[in-house]
């Protein structure tokens, strides 16, 4: 088994944090180290996403200025979050945990290709309730999801079996 599959996810996913983090320290200091109220607007329109910056009028970005200049000074360097660890631990064992039903049948089996027919329909099973949750989720219909699901995953293995994986 490859657990070092959800370490490198999960050190991917701190590492995704960090960026984040830094960035949004970069755009505070921009705002606060600017004197022109103009550039500062512009850098917090930017930085919101277009439906709420679209909605906004220009002296309410001049208040956000202000307000932002008010806050206590921000660390110089972005660190990590006990939800930073927590989260790495949850993508860790979210990879860790797809992984390890597909892998079941290998322990059990002394037949390998039998094993993998049945890895693979775990693996199919786990794509259709992954898709299925996924259009629970959002305004899609369910089954429609889990079937594209499926389908999307059997033309990944096709892809990989081209490339000579």
């Amino acid at each position: 088994m490859q657990p070092g599959l959800g370490i490198i996810d999960a050190a991917l996913y701190l590492v995704g944090c960090l960026s984040d983090r830094g960035h949004k320290l970069l755009l505070l200091r921009q705002v606060r180290q600017t004197s022109d109220c103009d550039e500062a607007s512009q850098i917090i329109a930017d930085a919101l996403p277009p439906l709420i910056a679209s909605h906004l009028r220009w002296d309410e970005y001049g208040s956000l200025q202000r307000e932002l200049s008010q806050l206590p000074e921000p660390p110089l360097r972005p660190g990590f979050t006990k939800a930073d660890w927590r989260g790495a631990l949850e993508v860790f064992l979210l990879v860790f945990g797809s992984i390890l039903p597909m892998v079941i049948p290998f322990t059990f089996m002394s037949n390998a290709g039998m094993a993998l027919r049945i890895s693979n329909g775990i693996a199919i099973l786990l794509l259709f309730f992954a898709g299925y949750t996924l259009g629970r989720h959002t305004s899609e219909r369910p089954w429609r999801v889990g079937v594209a699901m499926v389908m999307l995953g059997v033309a990944m293995v096709g892809v990989a079996i081209a490339l000579g994986g």
